[in-house]
């Protein structure tokens, strides 16, 4: 894998969280109104997102110069390309839940926060791992193989939200009014705290991004072991994923052939990981970035192009994930609704 070894002084650590936490202060603040965000909205936000993640890998060329910089981009491709798999699964828990589109977004807001602190946890621990025992990256790279392999092959596996066990338990330990009472994920009834079923939904969100922040995180980890880089790759790339989910929930359908190239990046870097502890050693990070770049390329070319003659995703007048067109849920029950790419938990 590739060895970046420079010293990134406490003062940087503390800058660059402090930034992110204005940033995710910023959104909230635009946001507080719970009003349903449009394509174009959405679209705005993604840009700054996108021109923010691409230009803190100036900062580190300036900085640190181009290998560093290098290795931060194909961690932040691999990680925004990943994110669009959570996506899928976003679409697919909101649609099964009946969530209100204007309450979308203070979901996925708090799961991005915690899906910041499972990775930066997850980080910690892979890079010492792999820095101390050798064979953890034989270990970690068979974990991306399988991964990959299972996501090639899961298409159209149903999900069922309510039946995974985190939720299950929540449910038991804490009470829970089945109905949505605005944007609130607690009030109390009889004087007893309840959690309301929009504290149900953020709890599927942040049990499902536990499975997809384990494998993505090991996914960079193949890139390079640099906490900081692998930090910040993670951390720009997941600050967008709210404005990605904006952009792109209308339009999953789109993409039923993205999984297939998400599978072969789980895949290639399953096997760059290993071959950094054999003789082969580390892949060279011009042909990492040129396998990333060229996988989503055209996988996502190929969605396109196979279902240009469905605008709306799906040719009835659905946006794919159960709801309209227009961005209503559809409502919850039945059996659940169907994935075209959904990473194995």
């Amino acid at each position: 894998m590739n060895e970046l070894s420079f010293a990134v002084p406490l003062w940087v650590w503390a800058a660059v969280t402090v930034g992110i936490g204005v940033m995710l202060a910023v959104d909230l603040v635009a946001h507080r109104d719970n009003h349903v965000i449009g394509f174009r909205e959405a679209a705005l936000w993604s840009a700054l997102w996108i021109a923010i993640g691409l230009g803190f890998g100036l900062v580190l060329l300036a900085w640190q110069g181009g290998e560093t910089a290098s290795t931060y981009y194909a961690g932040y491709l691999i990680e925004k390309a990943l994110s669009i798999d959570n996506v899928f699964v976003f679409a697919l828990v909101f649609s099964f839940f009946a969530v209100p589109d204007a309450y979308q977004h203070k979901v996925l807001f708090w799961g991005v926060i915690g899906a910041l602190g499972a990775r930066l946890v997850f980080i910690f621990i892979g890079a010492e791992l792999l820095q101390v025992f050798f064979w953890t990256a034989y270990v970690f790279g068979a974990f991306l193989i399988w991964t990959g392999y299972k996501m090639a092959v899961s298409k159209d596996e149903e999900v069922h939200p309510d039946r995974n066990p985190v939720v299950r338990l929540v449910k038991r330990i804490i009470p829970t009014d089945p109905q949505f009472h605005g944007d609130r994920f607690f009030l109390r009834v009889n004087g007893r705290r309840v959690a309301t079923l929009l504290f149900v939904v953020l709890v599927a969100i942040e049990a499902t991004d536990l499975v997809f922040a384990v494998d993505s995180v090991a996914a960079v980890l193949a890139i390079t072991t640099n906490t900081f880089i692998v930090w910040t790759a993670n951390a720009f790339a997941v600050l967008g994923l709210r404005s990605l989910y904006f952009c792109l929930a209308g339009l999953l359908r789109r993409f039923q052939y993205l999984h297939y190239g998400l599978a072969v990046l789980l895949a290639f870097a399953g096997v760059k990981l290993i071959l950094s502890e054999t003789p082969v050693g580390k892949l060279p990070i011009p042909l990492t970035l040129g396998v990333i770049a060229v996988t989503i390329t055209v996988s996502i070319a190929w969605s396109l192009i196979a279902t240009r003659d469905k605008p709306g995703g799906t040719g009835d007048g659905t946006d794919g994930t159960g709801g309209t067109a227009g961005g209503e849920a559809a409502p919850a029950g039945g059996s659940g609704p169907h994935h075209t790419g959904e990473r194995p938990s």
